[in-house]
């Protein structure tokens, strides 16, 4: 595909030659002549001196580059766009696979595809144009919207209720029981009944091996846009708002709040019962064991605001020669008192 047919397919300007042939995409480090490349930080642009790409995708007022160039507002939505050009997942036509197992009170909108094994319990009602890969699960009275995406064993518990275009990855599991029990008389647990729902709203994606805890009463609900990584632990009766992040290994324990456009990096971990406030920010590692205000960055634990935590940080790193410092003025005052 020629570069000037991209850049009218992307809305993109470009310079350059337009008739530059481009048959794939691939990163700064990795492009090879005939690839396409993008450029979002500056920090990175001393990569430009050893990439082979064929042309680059950057920001609209990017310096000017030998390379032919696409310009865009947003030059990593632009990426986005451009290796759908280049790249489509491998096909999944319509068709129940003769070892799927559909309750005959479920119900499935049109065009639907259920892979090997797949398990569909009663009462369940799915929308149209589902795409269920091999040994999903779907407990019974689960409803899910139109375009309902499911990778091998993913899992919908009993009663969920997930919206249009919801995409959960392998091994996704939505509504296991909370993490509930009360301590008896001789130190064992007794199990609560976790007798609460799951509600996953329109357009989330579920990533591989994460878990959204059923709540014990009421729901525990996933708003519009969310995006959930891999390996992520939503606890019972909490809450995530829309377009909020939850990257890799975050753990939100039960009843946690969590407010719209929020950002918990890599391994953040939230107490019970916390309040994180809309477009809030937790750095990788974070723990937050109190609420934390609308807007605000947060890093270390306990969680502080990010700018203090870079202070003390640095501060931190200087320990062992402040210390050292330290004793050596208290035996100069020592020497002066003894004398």
């Amino acid at each position: 595909m020629k570069l000037r047919e991209i850049a009218a397919r992307l809305g993109c300007t470009f310079t350059g030659d337009g008739e530059v042939e481009i048959h794939g995409v691939a990163a700064i480090e990795t492009a090879r002549p005939g690839e396409l490349t993008f450029l979002t930080n500056p920090r990175y642009r001393s990569r430009l001196k050893q990439t082979q790409a064929a042309a680059i995708i950057v920001a609209k007022d990017f310096e000017e580059l030998p390379l032919p160039t696409l310009r865009a507002d947003n030059p990593y939505l632009t990426f986005a766009r451009a290796l759908e050009l280049f790249y489509q997942p491998p096909p999944f036509p319509a068709g129940i696979h003769p070892t799927a197992v559909v309750s005959p009170t479920a119900r499935l909108g049109r065009e639907a595809a259920l892979g090997p094994y797949c398990f569909i319990d009663d009462d369940v009602e799915i929308g149209d144009r589902c795409r269920l890969h091999s040994f999903v699960a779907i407990y019974r009275g689960a409803k899910i919207g139109d375009d309902f995406t499911a990778h091998s064993h993913a899992v919908v518990r009993e009663h969920c209720r997930l919206g249009n275009r919801v995409i959960l990855q392998n091994g996704a599991i939505v509504g296991s029981d909370g993490f509930g029990f009360a301590q008896q008389e001789d130190g064992s647990y007794y199990k609560i009944v976790q007798s609460g729902l799951v509600v996953i709203e329109d357009d989330v994606e579920i990533q591989a091996h994460a878990c959204i805890d059923r709540a014990t009463v009421g729901e525990t609900r996933i708003a519009r846009g969310a995006k959930i990584d891999n390996l992520v632990q939503v606890g019972h009766s909490s809450t995530v708002g829309e377009h909020t992040l939850l990257c890799a290994q975050v753990g939100l324990a039960g009843s946690t709040h969590v407010g719209r456009n929020v950002i918990l990096a890599g391994q953040v971990g939230v107490a019970g019962h916390c309040e994180i406030g809309d477009n809030a920010r937790a750095t990788a590692q974070s723990g937050i064991p109190n609420d934390v205000p609308a807007n605000q960055t947060v890093s270390g634990y306990p969680a502080i605001d990010n700018r203090l935590w870079l202070k003390c940080s640095a501060v931190y790193a200087r320990l062992p020669e402040l210390y050292a410092e330290l004793r050596k003025l208290r035996a100069e005052l020592d020497a002066l008192k003894a004398g």
